[in-house]
């Protein structure tokens, strides 16, 4: 969301008269921020249903050459599902190398992909991980992440496209959410009024970051080369979705250009939904 420019206009000296043609010219305005596509009038669809094994999805992305990537919450076993654009599962993808705690969210750089094991209902775990793996493998890299502050829930793993870097947005029912950067999980910002968010993606253009609750989503679109982090300390837009009419739902893929958005909520054959112009 683009701060408005005040244009301002040079006179002459002070008795100076304005000519016929300054006369008949309005004095400038501000120009409004353009709205960005998610936050105009969206038309939501159902494009398919997930079926077995999801039964909880707690994270979902678009996968590089189309379709998605996603995973069950706790209790499952560590693997992935490749879903088809309607939500069919093509593929299911055991994770050598991961323990499945509490994935919450998922993440994709390029071809890599990034699980969430984030989840912490008690704020107890010592502990939490990123496994990184390419989308072609089924062996993971495990990244060991611990907060500097105490423990924390969290349900939104986010990934800059351009340079990697790993943002953690905690869930917190009573109070404002914390964004936690990199692999020293530095506290980078705090976001107030948004209750508590259980997903969140980034464009692969990186230019739109995207993160949900239970009944809302908030865009941002970045400015430049700025941090995700600080892109995130402006105020967001909501989209002009109601998400809470889907169920209980934990999981949300934007498209590559930012100007579409994905869900599936919790449940047995759960609906895949788009939300875009």
């Amino acid at each position: 969301m683009a701060v408005a420019a005040l244009v301002g206009a040079c006179g002459g000296g002070r008795d100076a008269a304005p000519t016929p043609e300054a006369a008949r010219t309005p004095p400038a305005t501000p120009t409004a921020p353009a709205v960005p596509p998610l936050c105009d009038r969206l038309r939501t669809r159902v494009v398919g249903r997930v079926g077995p094994p999801a039964s909880e999805l707690s994270g979902l992305v678009r996968s590089s050459d189309g379709g998605f990537w996603a995973h069950n919450d706790s209790g499952d076993a560590p693997r992935v599902l490749r879903l088809a654009n309607d939500g069919a599962v093509r593929r299911e993808v055991t994770v050598a190398g991961a323990e499945h705690v509490d994935w919450e969210d998922i993440a994709i750089r390029g071809r890599t992909l990034y699980i969430g094991d984030i989840g912490d209902n008690l704020a107890q775990r010592p502990e939490i991980a990123v496994y990184r793996l390419r989308e072609t493998s089924t062996v993971a890299e495990k990244i060991t992440l611990r907060y500097p502050d105490g423990p924390h829930d969290a349900e939104a793993l986010l990934v800059d496209p351009r340079d990697g870097t790993i943002v953690i947005v905690t869930k917190n029912f009573s109070g404002p959410a914390g964004v936690y950067v990199g692999r020293e999980l530095r506290r980078a910002a705090t976001l107030k009024d948004l209750g508590p968010i259980t997903a969140g993606d980034v464009s692969a253009d990186g230019r739109t970051i995207a993160l949900r609750g239970y009944d809302k989503a908030y865009i941002w679109t970045r400015r430049g080369s700025e941090s995700l982090a600080r892109a995130l300390k402006r105020k967001p837009c909501v989209a002009a979705a109601n998400l809470l009419a889907e169920g209980q739902g934990e999981t949300l893929a934007l498209s590559r250009d930012g100007r579409t958005f994905w869900t599936v909520p919790e449940g047995t054959r759960p609906a895949l939904r788009r939300y875009g112009r």
